[in-house]
C-alpha cells in the first residue's frame, strides 16, 4: 500500500502485467503503481474497467473500489470507435461515451460499459452524504503515444464524479444507433500535490476497513464532494487558475486533512414499529425502475364489493407531481391531510369516506412510502388524532424520489397508477388537479392565456393574449413528401378533392411537462384516426417498430419507414414511457464492453 498515482504521468500498461517490475522502456509499470494484496490486478484492456466489488463488513454492503475508464483517440468515429470522448483538463471536464456500438442488438444500457456507468451516475447522484460515502470514484486515463507506438502507454488524467447522463443517437457507417453520454467533473488534487493515494482505493475493496476509514485516505475533494454533494462541483473541480472566491469551508484542519473523518451528522432515526414493519417486508435499498413498476402494480389497496380503493395510487399521484415541480418530496402530516384529502374527496370513489390517514401510514408497505414522528408506543394504532397531535411527516423514500426525479420514468409511473387503479376518473381533470395538465396526451399542453377583462354581452366573453408554439412547417411538408401522405400505421392515403392528406405528429410533444424538438426525428406522417390514437396514448410503438394497442399489447402492424426520415428511439421510448409501455430495466450483458 501507498503508491501514487501522480496526475499527468505516463504509465506503460503492457501485456507483462508482472506487478514486480518498476518500470517498463522508462515508464513506471501501471501493474507495479496499483499492486495490492487485497485487489484483484486491474485492467486497462477495455475502455470501461470495474474493479471487482468486495463485501465491507463494517457496512454490510457491497462497496466497488473504483472504475477505471481510459479514452483512446487512435480510432475514434470509426465504425469499431464510433466515440470522440472530450477532454478539457484545465476546466476539470470530460465529455465520456459509453460503449453501444452500431453492431449491438441488446437494449440501450446493458453492454457491459454502460450498466456500470449506469450503476456509478446512481451512486453519484445519492441525495444524502451516508449514500455518497458508498459511491465508487472514476479513474480517468487518457491513451497517449510513446516510443513511436500509440498502445500501451496511459495518462493519468484524475479522479471524476459524473455530474449527468444523457441518451443520444450517434452514427457508423450510414446507420444511427443509441448510446449514453456521461459529463464528467475531474476533481481539484492541489490539496495531495496532484496525487491519488493508491492505499484509498485499496482500503475501499477491503472487507475490514470502514466507510470513514476509507474516506481517511480519500482526497480532500473527494470528501468535500462527499459531504455537499453536486452543488460544491463548482468549487471542487480541477481548474487551470484557482478561483478567488473562497471554498466549500472546510470543518477540519487544513493542515492535517488525513485524520479520520465523521463527516456526515447522526442519521434520521425512524419509526421504530414502521422500521419493524418495513423490515418484515424486504426494504429495497437498490430499488430499480423495474422494481418500482411491479411495486406500483401490486400495490395492497382495500376492496369493497369487488371495487379497489383509489386511496394509495390517488396519494402516489399527489407524490409524484411533487417531484415533478421540484417540492419537498416528504410533508407534514396537517399539509398532507389537506391536499390529498382533497384529491381523494374530489377522485376517490362517490361513496367512500374520506380516510387520508389510511395511505399516509400504510402506504408503508409498498417499501415506497416512510413517516417519521410517530412515537415507537402510538406507532400500533394510528389514527388521525394521534397525527393531529404528533403532525408526523411522510413521503416518498429517497430512493423512490431520486428515480422520479427522471422524466422517463416519471412519465411511466404515472401510467402505470393510471392504468391500473384510475381508468375511469377523468384524466385531464385528475392531471390538471395535480398541476400535471400534459401527461395525459403525448403532445402534452401547448397553449396558455392571461386574462384581460371582460366583455358585456348576451353572452359572457373574456379577452386575453394566447401564445402557442410555433412549428417549423418545413419540416412537416419534407416529412409528408417522404411519405406520399401515407400513414406510417397502416399505409392509408387518404384523398381529397385536390390531391391527398396526412398529418405529422410528434412523437415527444412539444408541450408541457414533455417539451420535446421541433425536428425531423421526432415526427410521424400518420392518418387521422392514428394520430388521435397515437396522441391519446392508445397505441404505441415498441422495441422491434411493432405498433401495438397500448390496452393490451396486441399488435397492429409494422411502423413504414422511410431511409431518408430517420426517426429517434428516444423519442420513441419516451413516448412508451407516458404509455407506460417502457422497458426501463436491460440485464447486463456478460461479454459486451466498450473497446479501446
Amino acid at each position: 500500500m501507498g503508491s501514487q498515482l501522480r496526475l499527468g504521468e505516463v504509465l506503460r500498461s503492457a501485456r507483462n502485467r508482472d506487478p514486480s517490475v518498476p518500470f517498463i522502456d522508462g515508464y513506471p509499470n501501471i501493474h507495479h503503481v496499483t499492486a495490492s494484496q487485497v485487489l484483484a490486478q486491474i485492467q486497462l484492456s477495455k475502455g470501461i474497467n470495474p474493479i471487482a466489488k468486495a463485501k465491507a463488513k463494517a457496512v454490510g454492503e457491497w462497496r466497488r473500489p473504483a472504475v477505471l475508464i481510459r479514452s483512446s483517440p487512435w480510432k475514434a468515429g470509426t465504425d469499431e470507435t464510433p466515440w470522440h470522448d472530450v477532454f478539457d483538463l484545465d476546466n476539470g471536464r470530460v465529455r465520456y461515451f459509453g460503449d453501444h456500438r452500431v453492431d449491438h442488438t441488446v437494449p440501450l444500457g446493458s453492454t457491459q460499459g454502460n450498466a456500470v456507468l449506469l450503476e456509478v451516475l446512481a451512486e453519484h447522484q445519492a441525495v444524502t452524504p451516508e449514500e455518497r460515502a458508498l459511491a465508487v470514484p472514476l479513474l480517468v486515463f487518457e491513451a497517449v503515444s510513446r516510443n513511436k507506438t500509440p498502445k500501451g502507454y496511459v495518462k493519468f488524467c484524475g479522479v471524476a464524479v459524473i455530474e449527468r447522463e444523457e441518451q443520444i443517437e450517434q452514427e457508423a457507417g450510414g446507420r444511427t444507433f443509441p448510446n449514453y453520454r456521461y459529463d464528467l467533473s475531474v476533481l481539484d488534487l492541489s490539496a495531495e500535490d496532484d496525487q491519488v493515494d493508491w492505499a484509498w482505493i485499496e482500503a475501499r475493496g477491503s472487507a475490514e476497513v470502514s466507510v470513514d476509514d476509507t474516506l481517511a485516505l480519500a482526497p480532500r475533494s473527494w470528501r468535500r464532494w462527499v459531504e455537499h454533494g453536486h452543488a460544491a462541483l463548482p468549487e471542487l473541480r480541477r481548474q487551470a487558475t484557482p478561483p478567488t472566491g473562497g471554498r466549500i469551508s472546510d470543518h477540519s484542519d487544513p493542515e492535517n486533512d488525513r485524520s479520520p473523518l465523521t463527516l456526515f451528522p447522526a442519521p434520521r432515526k425512524k419509526d421504530t414499529a414502521a422500521a419493524s414493519s418495513i423490515a418484515a417486508t424486504g426494504m429495497l435499498e437498490d430499488l430499480t425502475a423495474g422494481m418500482l413498476m411491479a411495486k406500483l402494480r401490486s400495490l395492497q389497496v382495500h376492496q369493497r364489493n369487488g371495487r379497489r380503493s383509489r386511496h394509495k395510487p390517488l396519494t402516489l399521484l399527489w407524490a409524484i407531481s411533487r417531484v415533478a415541480t421540484e417540492k419537498p418530496h416528504q410533508a407534514p402530516w396537517r399539509q398532507f391531510r389537506e391536499e390529498a384529502g382533497g384529491l381523494l374527496a374530489e377522485f376517490g370513489h362517490p361513496d367512500s369516506s374520506v380516510t387520508p390517514e389510511y395511505p399516509f401510514w400504510h402506504l408503508q408497505t409498498s417499501n415506497l412510502w416512510e413517516v417519521h414522528g410517530v412515537p415507537p408506543e402510538e406507532a400500533e394504532k394510528p389514527h388521525a388524532a394521534m397525527f393531529d397531535r404528533f403532525n408526523p411527516e411522510g413521503g416518498l423514500t429517497d430512493h423512490a424520489a431520486q428515480l422520479l426525479s427522471d422524466p422517463y420514468i416519471r412519465s411511466q409511473a404515472v401510467a402505470v397508477l393510471r392504468e391500473a387503479y384510475l381508468a375511469d376518473v377523468d384524466q385531464h381533470a385528475l392531471m390538471a388537479r395535480l398541476g400535471m395538465a400534459g401527461y395525459e396526451t403525448a403532445s402534452g399542453t401547448t397553449d396558455s392565456a392571461e386574462d384581460l377583462d371582460e366583455d358585456q354581452g348576451p353572452t359572457r366573453r373574456r379577452r386575453g393574449f394566447i401564445s402557442r408554439i410555433v412549428r417549423d412547417t418545413t419540416l412537416t411538408i419534407k416529412a409528408k413528401a417522404l411519405h406520399g401522405d401515407r400513414c406510417q400505421v397502416c399505409g392509408l392515403q387518404l384523398s381529397t378533392r385536390f390531391g391527398t392528406y396526412s398529418e405529422a405528429a410528434h412523437i415527444r410533444g412539444l408541450g408541457r411537462p414533455h417539451n420535446g424538438p421541433d425536428e425531423l426525428p421526432n415526427l410521424l406522417v400518420i392518418c387521422p384516426n392514428h394520430h388521435v390514437q397515437f396522441d391519446t396514448l392508445a397505441i404505441y410503438i415498441d422495441r422491434d417498430g411493432r405498433v401495438r394497442a397500448t390496452s393490451d399489447d396486441s399488435p397492429i402492424g409494422e411502423l413504414r419507414r422511410h431511409p431518408a426520415h430517420h426517426i429517434s428511439e428516444a423519442h420513441l421510448r419516451y413516448h412508451r414511457a407516458l404509455c407506460g409501455r417502457d422497458s426501463t430495466d436491460g440485464e447486463p450483458a456478460a461479454t459486451d464492453a466498450r473497446l479501446p
